[in-house]
Order: C-alpha cells, then sequence, then structure tokens
C-alpha cells in the first residue's frame, strides 16, 4: 500500500470512529479492546484453511453507502486490505458485526445478537439487520453447540428474504453459511450458487460454495469455482481458505506457505482476533493429520488463548494431541472440559473411544449414550450427523444401522466423506466386495478419490486385506 493510500486509510478510519462516539457517547471503546499476549505463542504461524473473509460493516442505521438496504462488504473486491481495516475496529458497537463464514468472539457474537434483536423490534421492516441476525445465529451455535440457533437463523434469514427477495446478497450468504453449518450440502449449492449470481464480488460466497460441491462430491466444480474465488480477491485469507484444496489434493508445501502468509498477515494486522484463533486451531489440526502431535498440541494451545473465549475447537484438538501423545489422564479431562463447554456428538464419540482404549468400559458406553442423544437433538434442530452416528455404530454399535444411515447419507449427497465411512461400515457389516468399491472411490485418484487422508487409506488397507489383496493393503496401510 502507498504512503498517500495509507494515509487515506488512517483518515477514514478516524472519521468513522468519530462518526460513532457523535452518535453513541461513551459506547465506541478505545482501539486495541481485543489486544492480548501477542501472536507469539508458537514460532512459525500457521493459518486455517476453512474459515476467511472480512466484516460486514453495516451503518448504523441498517441501510448502505451505495444504495438502498446493501449491506457494504469491506474488501469485498479487494485483496483484504479493506477486510483487515474493519477488524482493526472490531467492537465499535453496533456497527460491527458478524459476517458469513467469519469467525467472531463470543462476545461480539453475543452483543450483536443483542442489538439486531432490539432493531428489528423497532423496524422489522430492515432486511439488513434480520440477515445480520441470522448470520450472528449461525455462528452463537458453532460456538456454544446450541443447535437450537440455527431453526432461529433460518427464521431470521428468511424473514430477511421476504422482506427484500431480489439481490439479497446478505440473506443468501447467510442461507448458504446455515446449510453447511447443518451440512445440507444440497440447499448450500442451492443459495451458494444464487448468493454468487447476486454479488459476484463477495469473495466469501464462493467459498461457502466449494464447502457445499466438496460435500457434494463435485470436486471439479470446487476447483473452478476455487479459481473464480481468487479471481475476485487474492488477498491472505482467500489464498488460506485456497489451502485446503491444495491440502487435500497433496501439495501440503503449498497449502502451508498460504495458511503460514495469512495467519502472519492477521497476526500483524489486528493482533489475537477470533480469526487467528480459529487459524491457530485449523493449523493444530492439520498438524496431527502429518502426525506431528508436539506441533498440533502448541498450535490447538494458542487457539484456545488468543482472544478472549478462545476457538471452540480449541479444546478438543488439544485433547486429542494430549492423547497422541500419550498423555491421556490430561487428554481426558481436555476432552471433558470441551464437553462442559460445548455440547457436541464427535466429541462425545472420541472421549468414548478413548475410555474405550483405557478399558473403561462403563464410561465408554456413557459417551456412546451421550453422543447419540446428541445426535438425534441436532436432527431435531435440522442439523445432519450422519455421519456421526454411522461411525458410532459401525465401530461400537451396529454396523447393520450404520450402513443403513450412511447409504440414505450416500443418496442425499455423494461426497468423499460418505463413501469412507460406508465403506468402511459394510466392512464393519461383513460386506466386504461391496465395501472395496465405496474404499476404492474415497481414495482412487481415477474415481474420484481427490483426498489423500491416512484414514482413508487405512480403511482402505483393512478392507483389501480382508478381501484377499494382501499386496494392495500392505501398500495402503503402508502409505497411512
Amino acid at each position: 500500500m502507498s504512503v498517500e493510500n495509507e494515509e487515506r486509510a488512517a483518515r477514514t478510519a478516524r472519521a468513522v470512529r468519530a462518526a460513532l462516539v457523535a452518535r453513541w457517547p461513551g459506547r465506541v471503546p478505545g482501539r486495541g479492546r481485543y489486544r492480548g499476549r501477542g501472536g507469539g505463542v508458537v514460532g512459525a504461524v500457521v493459518g486455517c484453511f476453512v474459515l476467511g473473509g472480512v466484516l460486514m460493516v453495516v451503518p448504523p442505521d441498517g441501510g448502505a453507502r451505495g444504495g438502498p438496504g446493501e449491506t457494504r462488504v469491506a474488501g469485498a473486491a479487494g485483496p483484504g486490505r479493506e477486510g483487515r481495516r474493519a477488524a482493526a475496529v472490531r467492537g465499535t458497537g453496533v456497527s460491527a458485526v458478524v459476517s458469513a463464514g467469519v469467525p467472531a468472539a463470543l462476545p461480539d457474537v453475543v452483543a450483536t445478537v443483542r442489538e439486531r434483536k432490539a432493531r428489528v423490534r423497532a423496524r422489522p421492516r430492515d432486511h439488513v439487520s434480520w440477515a445480520v441476525l441470522g448470520v450472528a445465529y449461525v455462528e452463537r451455535a458453532r460456538r456454544t453447540g446450541d443447535v437450537t440457533d440455527c431453526s432461529r437463523a433460518e427464521r431470521a434469514l428468511r424473514t430477511s428474504l421476504r422482506l427484500r427477495p431480489s439481490g439479497n446478497a446478505d440473506a443468501l450468504e447467510g442461507l448458504t453459511a446455515l446449510a453447511v453449518a447443518r451440512r445440507d450440502f444440497r440447499a448450500a449449492e442451492h443459495w451458494g450458487e444464487e448468493a454468487v449470481r447476486v454479488a459476484p464480488g463477495r469473495w466469501t460466497s464462493y467459498a461457502l460454495l466449494i464447502d457445499a460441491y466438496d460435500g457434494l462430491g463435485r470436486y471439479k466444480a470446487a476447483r473452478a469455482t476455487l479459481g473464480r474465488m481468487l479471481a475476485v480477491d487474492s488477498g491472505p485469507a482467500a489464498r488460506a481458505r485456497a489451502a485446503r484444496v491444495h491440502w487435500d489434493q497433496g501439495a501440503r508445501e503449498d497449502a502451508a506457505a498460504a495458511l503460514s502468509d495469512a495467519a502472519a498477515t492477521e497476526t500483524s494486522a489486528t493482533g489475537p482476533s477470533a480469526a487467528g484463533a480459529a487459524w491457530w486451531v485449523r493449523a493444530g489440526e492439520l498438524a496431527w493429520e502429518r502426525g506431528e502431535a508436539e506441533q498440533s498440541l502448541r498450535y490447538c494451545e494458542a487457539g484456545g488463548s488468543a482472544v478472549a473465549g478462545g476457538e471452540p475447537e480449541a479444546g478438543p484438538c488439544r485433547a486429542r494431541a494430549l492423547v497422541a501423545l500419550g498423555r491421556t489422564t490430561e487428554g481426558v479431562r481436555a476432552y471433558r472440559v470441551a464437553l462442559s463447554r460445548r455440547p457436541s456428538a464427535e466429541v462425545a464419540l472420541r472421549l468414548g473411544e478413548v475410555y474405550e482404549s483405557l478399558g473403561r468400559a462403563k464410561e465408554a458406553r456413557e459417551q456412546y449414550r451421550v453422543a447419540r442423544a446428541l445426535v438425534a437433538r441436532s436432527a431435531a434442530a435440522g442439523v445432519n450427523e450422519s455421519l456421526v452416528l454411522g461411525a458410532l455404530e459401525a465401530d461400537h454399535g451396529d454396523p447393520a444401522e450404520a450402513v443403513r444411515v450412511l447409504r440414505a447419507e450416500w443418496e442425499r449427497q455423494p461426497g468423499l466423506r460418505v463413501a469412507d465411512a460406508l465403506g468402511w461400515a459394510l466392512h464393519r457389516a461383513g460386506e466386504d466386495q461391496e465395501a472395496l468399491g465405496f474404499a476404492r472411490r474415497a481414495t482412487d485418484r481415477a474415481r474420484g478419490g481427490e483426498v489423500r487422508s491416512a484414514a482413508y487409506a487405512y480403511h482402505r488397507g483393512v478392507i483389501e486385506r480382508a478381501v484377499g489383496l494382501e499386496a494392495a493393503g500392505r501398500r495402503h496401510l503402508e502409505e497411512a
């Protein structure tokens, strides 16, 4: 950025702050509200593959500078500079709100929900505030595990769309994020394609659409959408989102470089933030996939302490790394704390498996009951956890039930994760020949198996040995 542009940006930020102070005296905090102990928890900064984007900055009157009722999206058409500028004024009362697909600190989310609920009560035809409220509910559900917020989000977003059925990019992007959160990838595809059509300059819509295509097994469409996204915004955050696609395809050095760049830029621009915390955790998950448990632990601990409230996935990420390091007592404690803070069927399943590995069968069964109850609760709120239920039944319950659940999921959205899970369930049910077909689909690039995964390779190797393919089985187990 040139000196002239930097000075212009600084003047703009000062003007925005002055306007807010004039309108809400005493309610606009000073800069650095969320700055804490810097980003040096880990020597090398590594970023995230799922989350990216910018804050939506909505004028206090619910309107926009560019047209009646339009939401201004900072950084939508540029390489992230506007997004970082918006992030720098986070916490400035009602003018800073969460954006679809972008992590936000829980205090900010709670404040946004409270303020937008009051606003739509006072101005029930404010479609922008309805959309912001819906997006905030989606993020609150992610942070707290309260899946009933998904139903609240849907009502708010559909109200926004009803009030403005044409050109309502905010509601469309929010509905895409909600569908991704619910693992309803058919709906996410529909809303995401419409969001991109209505507002082709918002790169976050492309990122959510990539998630939808990935969930449906449409990998060529995902790659094409990735190219369109990077044409709109090639900044660090967008490249971090692209890194997951590269990682899945085995280009891990390229992915790691993009992640490091994104996380370093975020930390230097805004200090500790919700997005930065999420990136630490994603870095920890990727390190765990590489078998680097100690590094994974450092990253996950950074994600849990980088911002007020931490990243909700930091606890389970830390717990898994501790167990992998043989520190099982600490791992069990970390899992239990994570579950108490944010109920999760997947985390309950993981904890049950740890108990089972320790010979604590009674406690394992209790966690499996908790997992089933949480899956049922999610289903009642429209959240699809078929993969968790399938894994639970395949390994710790009724494999035939796992096959039934996962066959239905395969019919709805035939992605690689479903192919791998269904293949394993069929193996556990004794149907090894059919299982091999799904295991190959999940791992063979010629059959659409884009993702390089140790778990997928392990499942295929076990299944191949079960059908007498010893050489192939040994090769895939060695790869795993």
